[in-house]
């Protein structure tokens, strides 16, 4: 068996746990070949753009972020961007890909990504590619699973700059806005802001209202304490309101999808004329995706890796794995790519709401 391997979408801390215990058990226990398409579903498409991948590339990646294959959130098959008659076009691709994979000598191929990546490879498998799939995504929105791996790691990077940032808040007495990733699910801020102990959380999923946020504010500077933390995510926005966009869809070719960001400034803004205290806006950004794994991370993409090759073995195509109830299995990607968000009704925010964390509504 002689299969191709991408990553595709954001970088995400356990990409390279993935290919380690995907390439460990292929060659070990199944007598695998692995070919690395780099840089995502551009490996497919451009030429020179593939590298070995055995025992000796896989050594020694187990502590290191990002992914030794590269990748791409912008190289889609089916609407690829390229320059054509001096201007930019969109053009399906699909069919170079099918070549690529034939002259490749490939009896399959494992997508490790998000729901994009995921979503092209449900479109190729129904074109006929044999494709098996592994989730991955910080943002944990993916409705195939549990969790993805990436997850636990930014959450840690989250609590660690919320922790840093409570010991300047409180020297200054500022209210500081932390704003975090996750697009249009809540999840890393829910569990960012909780681990962190952050008194407001404020997510998509939960419009809030500025007049709270307001009223518990003063109520915190007058009775409680004369600093406050508030976790917002990049999705979130003001009831009646609207998301905050840095670029809209048609601005970024080959994406499809806008991208968001300066909630936090507008939350701000909002709240400036009606507080005495400074207002200090943080935001974490892509440090949420760099560095190494943690160890559950780690973990988890170990046996996402090598319960993978279960798939190929068994010839389930056009499914991934997935994480449902503590236990490893699998999952349609027709099903599993699809975006999830946080229950507003769930027990996290059920909770987080019992001991005195505000989601401003």
């Amino acid at each position: 068996m002689r299969l191709g391997v991408l990553t595709g979408g954001g970088d995400c801390p356990g990409l390279n746990a993935v290919l380690r215990g995907l390439v460990r058990r292929g060659v070990n226990e199944l007598g695998y070949e692995f070919v690395g398409i780099q840089n995502g579903y551009d490996g497919l498409i451009l030429p020179d753009l593939t590298m070995p991948l055995g025992l000796a590339q896989v050594r020694g990646i187990l502590p290191k972020g990002g992914t030794i294959l590269g990748t791409s959130n912008k190289a889609d098959p089916f609407n690829y961007v390229m320059k054509e008659g001096g201007k930019t076009i969109t053009k399906d691709m699909s069919d170079v890909v099918l070549k690529r994979i034939k002259a490749l000598k490939l009896d399959g191929l494992v997508c490790i990504g998000g729901d994009g990546t995921l979503t092209m490879a449900h479109k190729l498998a129904e074109r006929g590619v044999k494709i098996v799939a592994c989730p991955k995504t910080i943002d944990n929105d993916l409705s195939g699973t549990d969790q993805t791996f990436g997850f636990d790691t930014a959450v840690n990077v989250i609590s660690e700059a919320i922790d840093r940032l409570h010991s300047t808040a409180e020297a200054h007495q500022r209210v500081m806005v932390v704003e975090i990733m996750g697009r249009n699910a809540g999840f890393l801020t829910l569990e960012g802001g909780i681990a962190g102990g952050a008194d407001f959380i404020l997510i998509p999923e939960l419009p809030y209202d500025v007049e709270k946020i307001v009223a518990h504010l003063l109520e915190i500077y007058e009775t409680r304490k004369k600093f406050a933390i508030v976790a917002i995510s990049e999705g979130a926005f003001p009831r009646g309101g609207a998301q905050a966009v840095q670029a809209k869809a048609d601005e970024i070719p080959g994406r499809g999808v806008v991208r968001l960001g300066g909630s936090g400034k507008v939350l701000a803004d909002l709240l400036a004329p009606h507080l005495e205290a400074e207002i200090r806006v943080t935001v974490l950004g892509h440090l949420q995706r760099g560095g190494s794994p943690s160890p559950m991370d780690r973990v988890l993409a170990t046996m996402y890796g090598a319960m993978v090759l279960d798939l190929v073995r068994d010839g389930k195509w056009d499914h991934m794995v997935c994480l449902r109830d503590g236990k490893l299995g699998f999952s349609p990607l027709a099903e599993s790519r699809k975006e999830r968000q946080v229950d507003p009704h769930g027990d996290k925010v059920r909770l987080a709401k019992s001991i005195g964390i505000s989601f401003g509504v």
